[in-house]
């Protein structure tokens, strides 16, 4: 049933957002710092949608760039979004337009990593878009709330607390489970060695370096 789908998402995105939150106040605290008011920084939360994206967008309003470069550099660090749609959009071909516009909207790195999860377990799809729904809306409420947390505590935060970090673990806990074959194992270490070996990259190219590799890589070890 529909409302199993929701809430089966629902819960097994709440894991994820132990390092999410953090993460969003971490983002609160650094565009009031970049001399956003609390309206602008929350609105960015709720339209743009996109952690990494934003981080980069304040610390470039921060140092007065022009709109078209933080524009620009907002497109180039949400590239990797492609991949994921690309990856989804035979599951959703069956949906509206409508119901397809929403999903792209809610589609980010967390609510992609169960949601892709669950549709390769196999079995009828023509409900998972509601797991989808109920993944992305976690995130979304918990993205928003704990954006407004950091906007309101402002600097009170020690920076010593590294909460960062927490996302990062975060990933590592959800990607370890799913490295069930060598191809997957591969993968992994190939994207894992690329993402540090490009990170001083601008505009967060790296990212998008380091998925490309990762994924050709998986191909190259199914192939084999």
């Amino acid at each position: 049933m529909a409302w199993r789908e929701f809430l089966s998402g629902v819960k097994d995105e709440l894991p994820i957002l132990v390092g999410v939150i953090p993460f969003g106040m971490i983002y609160g605290i650094l565009a009031l710092g970049a001399g956003l008011t609390t309206i602008e920084a929350q609105a960015m939360s709720a339209v743009v949608f996109a952690g990494s994206a934003q981080f980069m967008v304040v610390q470039l309003a921060g140092v007065g760039a022009p709109a078209l470069v933080m524009i620009l550099t907002g497109l180039v660090i949400n590239l990797r979004h492609a991949l994921y749609s690309a990856s989804v959009a035979p599951y959703l071909r069956h949906l509206s337009p409508l119901w397809k516009a929403l999903l792209a909207y809610l589609l980010t790195d967390e609510a992609y990593a169960v949601t892709i999860t669950h549709y390769n377990k196999g079995g009828e799809y023509r409900l998972k878009h509601w797991y989808f729904l109920g993944a992305g809306l976690a995130l979304w409420s918990s993205w928003q709330i704990s954006s407004m947390a950091g906007i309101f505590m402002g600097t009170r935060v020690p920076p010593e607390w590294s909460l960062d970090f927490t996302l990062a673990l975060t990933f590592i806990a959800l990607v370890i489970p799913a490295l069930e074959d060598r191809a997957s194992v591969l993968a992994a270490i190939a994207a894992g060695v690329a993402a540090v070996l490009a990170f001083g990259l601008p505009f967060k190219l790296g990212l998008m370096i380091a998925a490309l590799i990762g994924i050709l890589t998986g191909l190259w070890g199914e192939e084999r």
